[in-house]
């Protein structure tokens, strides 16, 4: 049997919640379009999403640990599919429309540049005085203008509802301006998962690496609420050496019972916030999604120990050092001398100024690729 366009959207009339996005109800695409006979709005989107350039590079793109430290570590890649499997898993359970949730999901971080937080630092800095520079801002700008994939349009064209869940995109180290998108309204309901997702996978993945690379040890841990509670549940001691399936059991119990706390702390705002559409949910002066008050606490005690023990740890302040110096060196070269960017991208300098076109070429870069012009820049014994 062939589901159509049309029966897919009956099906989340018929099963999803009445402050869920419906994708028919959907307010459209900037550049109208005829619409798939068979994938629904956000479908499609989230097609769109994986088959662009930007979501590939992410597979070489750092979280914590640069991509040449070890094939085991998460990438920005993973890190995002992380994201939407949660994303995913708590939308279904709050029967809100899990296809926008997951392109929202996929599409949030398509705007990093090299080396995570530091490259960010690092271009922000950079591009002050022209413009500024901020990975949430970047991934709109991608989706919107700088992917080349369609010959009507200018970047992806994607629905409104996941343009708004990408700009409403926040966590508590991602701020967002909204100033195009019906700023006086909070993120929909699928926005604000997708935001909390985020926090939750690399609170939990970030922790695992942390404990794979020996930067952090169980040791360490001891006295952390969450961690004292998870060991308890998989019933280690702190004696018992952590090994590897000891470790992986560990992750999965925190994601477990972190998504199972949240699902049910957003199904008690919802219930008493009383909305019955999307649109009043948005109106609220509150995010219905969030954790218990209890589990708040303990995943803000992991956090502290996270960033004081981990993200401070002079292995990791190194690299971003280095990475640093990498993006400003390269920047600053690209500027003072704009014949050595490729000529595709000196083309758009009369269009975009020579600063945005470095900026946009530079966020584009991989890790590896970055270490590489890096030493094709100023190693002299590397050919250019």
């Amino acid at each position: 049997m062939i589901y159509t366009r049309q029966q897919l959207e009956e099906f989340e009339a018929q099963q999803l919640a009445s402050y869920a996005i419906h994708s028919k109800n959907s307010k459209g695409r900037k550049y109208p379009e005829e619409e798939a006979d068979l994938r629904t709005r956000f479908q499609r989107d989230r097609e769109r999403v994986i088959h662009t350039t930007a979501f590939r590079r992410l597979e070489y793109k750092t979280q914590v640990f640069i991509n040449h430290e070890g094939d085991y570590y998460r990438t920005r890649l993973t890190h995002t599919l992380e994201v939407a499997q949660i994303g995913r898993s708590v939308a279904r359970s709050l029967g809100v429309n899990e296809d926008l949730t997951e392109t929202i999901c996929l599409a949030h971080d398509l705007g990093h540049p090299p080396f995570g937080h530091s490259g960010e630092t690092a271009l922000a800095k950079l591009m002050s005085e022209h413009g500024g520079f901020n990975h949430n801002h970047h991934t709109l700008r991608i989706v919107t203008f700088l992917e080349s994939r369609y010959p009507d349009f200018p970047g992806l064209n994607l629905s409104w509802e996941v343009l708004e869940g990408i700009v409403k995109h926040e966590t508590e180290y991602d701020r967002s301006d909204v100033q195009d998108y019906d700023p006086e309204l909070r993120g929909h309901l699928e926005a604000q998962i997708a935001n909390v997702a985020d926090e939750l996978a690399y609170t939990a993945h970030d922790l695992d690496d942390g404990l794979r690379s020996g930067m952090i040890t169980p040791s360490q841990l001891d006295g952390i609420a969450l961690w004292e509670i998870i060991n308890e549940s998989i019933g280690r001691r702190r004696t018992d050496a952590l090994d590897d399936l000891s470790r992986h059991q560990i992750i999965r119990r925190l994601i477990n019972f972190e998504i199972t706390d949240l699902v049910q702390s957003i199904d008690r705002y919802l219930r008493k916030s009383n909305v019955k559409t999307a649109l009043e949910l948005q109106k609220l002066p509150y995010n219905v999604v969030g954790f218990s008050e209890d589990m708040y606490r303990r995943n803000r005690e992991l956090k502290d120990f996270l960033f004081n023990n981990l993200y401070r740890h002079h292995r990791v302040v190194r690299m971003a050092s280095k990475s640093e110096q990498i993006m400003s060196r390269i920047f600053a070269a690209y500027q003072k001398t704009p014949g050595t960017l490729p000529l595709q991208v000196q083309s758009l300098i009369p269009e975009r100024g020579v600063e945005r076109a470095v900026c946009d070429y530079i966020a584009g870069m991989t890790d590896r690729f970055a270490i590489d012009e890096y030493q094709r820049l100023f190693d002299v014994t590397v050919l250019p």
